[in-house]
């Protein structure tokens, strides 16, 4: 079976960040996304409930174009003001016209 190559973005970010990454994943060219509920350890600590507040994990599969456009907001706009970390991962994806 045919696979394409693609990127997996995955940010890790406080909960009140939701809606917005979501809205700048749009705006940047990505076709989709998942969120699932995080927990961790980190250089900010453990956060561990409504007090300090929750973390998500987000992740979009993207071509390389999105993944570094994402990348230079999260730079520019995001990690200086909040707790938010990104990685990117080489993917092969099934049906790639899913993720354009």
């Amino acid at each position: 079976m045919a696979t394409v190559p693609m990127k997996l973005v995955t940010l890790v970010a406080e909960s009140v960040l939701a809606d917005r990454l979501v809205i700048e994943l749009g705006r940047l060219g990505a076709s989709g996304w998942t969120i699932t509920e995080a927990r961790g350890d980190g250089s900010r600590g453990v956060r561990t409930g409504p007090l300090t507040g929750e973390n998500i994990r987000l992740e979009a599969v993207v071509d390389a174009a999105v993944a570094e456009r994402l990348l230079e907001t999260l730079h520019r706009d995001y990690f200086p003001h909040f707790a938010l970390v990104a990685w990117v991962s080489d993917v092969q994806v099934v049906r790639g016209e899913k993720y354009r």
